[in-house]
């Protein structure tokens, strides 16, 4: 089994921010770092990257993630070769089928069909081939790499699409042994279904981290990104998706209610929905520096040996990756080695 990686994502809210959260995470010692694509809670996510890319040397880079409906898939091709050259090849262009990325312009996210044909679409072009007049003829850049493409994925169908076209997979679907076996498989089916040997995929498995001092002070905001979250990896059938009976009620009420946006979140509304005990125990790692140790060896445990952390909403995203980085990734590895 491979050592464990770890990587962060999240909103870049101003370039300052950005700039000391890029470094900072490569001087924690994490892996990867990706910025999110949410139009109207961040600046633009293809200038952060690139500044993300000018002020790093040796981390990995990740748009986490975009999507290929707010911009054609040429467009999208050619800003990820152009900030793969800027890095000195260490991007990863990671799509999904959207969620604030095309809400919050009022689109609405790729179908499971056209989700599939565009990551094809857009693996072509990244691999200077023509990809049809929905793909357009433009390629990445010349003579630059062939730019890795990962698809995020949550649902059964999005899970199979990524199996059989991605080169990589950021899986949001849950930490717990279940979710990551339930995850794994139908990753396997869609590499089965295109030919594909499974083991070449990629996979990063995605969950909310918030870490603090004190563990009060680190899940006091987590239902904002819990709400977040849950409202599209558990989906319009969330019993279809690992949601016990008796919660799922409370999920559908969660979805029509939670918002992209976040000046209108509210950390409360999955305590009083129920959900929060259940959320935080399949789809976060929070708390102390301690409480967080002890569930990334439990995540670890359940056989996902890459995390990527959404530190997007926690009460104080800078520290978390600091105390993160600082105090429990030397002891994972320590412990992995």
């Amino acid at each position: 089994m491979s050592a464990p990686r770890f990587g962060f994502f999240f909103w870049p809210d101003t370039p300052d921010y950005t700039t000391r959260m890029a470094i900072l995470g490569e001087a924690c010692g994490f892996d990867l770092i990706g910025i999110a694509d949410t139009p109207g809670n961040a600046m633009d996510a293809w200038v952060a990257l690139t500044l993300a890319a000018t002020r790093t040397e040796r981390i990995g880079l990740a748009a986490c993630v975009t999507n290929l409906v707010s911009r054609h898939p040429a467009v999208t091709v050619a800003a990820a070769a152009s900030v793969d050259a800027v890095s000195g090849g260490r991007f990863i262009l990671g799509v999904g089928t959207g969620h604030s990325g095309v809400a919050n312009v009022d689109a609405r996210a790729s179908s499971p069909r056209s989700f599939r044909e565009g990551l094809a679409a857009a693996r072509a072009l990244l691999a200077g081939q023509e990809a049809g007049p929905d793909g357009g003829g433009a390629r990445g850049l010349p003579g630059g790499r062939r730019v890795p493409l990962y698809a995020a994925a949550s649902g059964p169908a999005a899970l199979r699409t990524a199996g059989a076209v991605a080169d990589g997979a950021f899986v949001n679907y849950g930490l717990q042994a279940e979710h990551v076996a339930r995850a794994r498989a139908l990753l396997q089916e869609g590499a089965h279904e295109a030919g594909r040997p499974p083991g070449d995929l990629d996979v990063w498995w995605i969950a909310c981290l918030d870490c603090a001092e004190e563990r009060e002070a680190a899940i006091a905001k987590l239902g904002s990104i819990l709400g977040f979250v849950a409202a599209y990896i558990l989906g319009p059938a969330p019993e279809q998706r690992g949601v016990p009976a008796s919660l799922v009620p409370a999920i559908r009420e969660l979805r029509a209610t939670y918002t992209t946006r976040r000046a209108r979140m509210d950390p409360d509304l999955v305590r009083r929905l129920g959900l929060f005990d259940y959320l935080r125990a399949r789809l976060a790692v929070a708390g102390t520096p301690a409480d967080c140790l002890a569930q990334v060896r439990a995540a670890l445990a359940a056989g996902a040996q890459r995390l990527m952390f959404t530190v997007s909403l926690a009460a104080d995203p800078l520290r978390t990756v600091e105390l993160f980085g600082r105090h429990v990734l030397p002891s994972v590895r320590a412990t992995s080695r």
